[in-house]
């Protein structure tokens, strides 16, 4: 930045004024050339305005530095409406200023070329006013996703695998508004063709696609593939393992070594049982390992009880007791 003349050090000492180092100030006008030619009273109103509704100042930093451009917005034109449309869409006070610094960039999007198409969009699919404020203020960053290019070849994707009841795509990307920001090709279709060549049906494909997208996010070769060798290392066939993904399907994405590991091991070595009784039951990775199974193990073992997995399991705490007469004991 030439800092030469009297403008630009007034714009200089305001952003050290504000906290930025000369690393920072450096790398947002490298950033944001057009920070140059902002009057000082424009960057004022900037700052107040953003500070006005709810980003606590010590965060602004943080924020600029990401997007500079913010701060070259004219403010009645550009950063007012915006904010204005994004409080329609909030439920609680604080949602706006959280969605702004996680995706600053947010601001920079026209209300009318941008956002507008983007609600009728979401609306198509059904996805209701209330859903798409939390879904576009938990994820921001939806915003600068292509309509024609990257969300529409998620929702085709979609529907290419069979879901084309009416509202159905729309319920899935409100459940996980993650799933738009991955590449169809590099990612989802990769996922779905390996879920299926371990024996998923195509109906649990779509049942894991509703209740648990974010196993479609998953890397195939990172996550998904190393899951799958470890279960069949501590001896699930692939008749197993394709029962135990369709009805949990998490279980291809949890941590081996502090989910899967140590619930196998409590169920060999402390429960004593084999391991095709979790592929009878696979709702047992679920389950916590402290809060349910050692207190219910426990439990159990205390009164020399023996049971199902299933009939240990598939109740609340309160319906355990009274199913083994453990009330009065143990309450």
């Amino acid at each position: 930045m030439d800092i030469s003349n009297s403008h630009n050090n007034s714009i200089l000492w305001f952003f050290k004024h504000k906290g930025f180092d000369d690393q920072n100030i450096h790398e947002i006008f490298k950033k944001c050339k057009r920070l140059e030619g902002v009057q000082k009273e424009n960057l004022n109103e900037n700052w107040d305005y953003l500070k006005k509704i709810g980003i606590h100042e010590r965060k602004l930093p943080s924020i600029v530095t990401k997007c500079p451009r913010i701060m070259t917005l004219n403010l009645n034109e550009k950063l007012v409406p915006m904010v204005q449309c994004l409080q329609t869409l909030a439920t609680k006070p604080n949602e706006v200023a959280s969605a702004i610094t996680k995706f600053p960039h947010i601001l920079t999007h026209s209300v009318e070329e941008k956002l507008c198409p983007l609600l009728g969009f979401f609306e198509s699919l059904g996805v209701s006013g209330t859903q798409l404020g939390k879904m576009l203020l938990y994820n921001p960053r939806i915003i600068s996703y292509s309509i024609d290019t990257k969300l529409s070849g998620v929702v085709d994707f979609l529907a290419s695998i069979g879901l084309t009841k009416e509202g159905l795509i729309g319920k899935i990307l409100v459940k996980n508004p993650s799933i738009m920001g991955y590449n169809v090709e590099k990612r989802l279709r990769p996922t779905t063709e390996f879920l299926l060549s371990i024996g998923i049906t195509k109906p649990d494909l779509q049942k894991i696609a509703i209740n648990f997208p974010e196993v479609l996010c998953r890397d195939v070769d990172k996550i998904l593939k190393p899951n799958l060798d470890y279960l069949k290392t501590r001896g699930f066939d692939s008749r197993q393992v394709a029962t135990l993904v369709a009805r949990y399907p998490p279980i291809l994405i949890k941590s081996v070594k502090n989910s899967l590991e140590p619930r196998i091991r409590f169920l060999v070595e402390v429960m004593d049982r084999r391991i095709e009784e979790a592929a009878d039951y696979p709702e047992f990775f679920q389950h916590g390992l402290k809060k349910r199974l050692e207190r219910r193990e426990k439990l159990l073992k205390q009164r020399n009880i023996s049971c199902s997995l299933s009939e240990m399991l598939d109740c609340n705490h309160k319906k355990f007791l009274t199913r083994f007469d453990l009330v009065e004991r143990f309450v």
